[in-house]
């Protein structure tokens, strides 16, 4: 049976340490800090970067993306790029 997006979302959560949400919501900042440091994309932890940067970095840290251009990541991720994120993270 194939995963949906809230399913991916919430495995990745699980993955870095944050906690299964039980309505369909995108990733907070807290959520995607935790995400930038699973796959190696270090920020500034004291003053968090927004979420498209934070979005950008995770999908050039996991090949989506060819740079960590903030403009082509202005929307929450796609289950294409979840897939990849999830796999990134050691989501089975």
């Amino acid at each position: 049976m194939a995963k949906t997006v809230d399913d991916l979302r919430n495995e990745i959560r699980e993955a870095v340490g944050r906690y299964e949400r039980v309505e369909s919501t995108a990733f907070t900042k807290e959520a995607l800090a935790a995400i930038c440091e699973a796959v190696g994309y270090e920020i500034d932890t004291n003053r968090l970067p927004s979420k498209a940067r934070m979005r950008a970095g995770i999908l050039w840290k996991v090949g989506v993306l060819d740079e960590d251009d903030p403009e082509q990541a202005d929307q929450a991720f796609r289950k294409a790029e979840l897939e990849s994120i999830a796999e990134a993270v050691g989501v089975e």
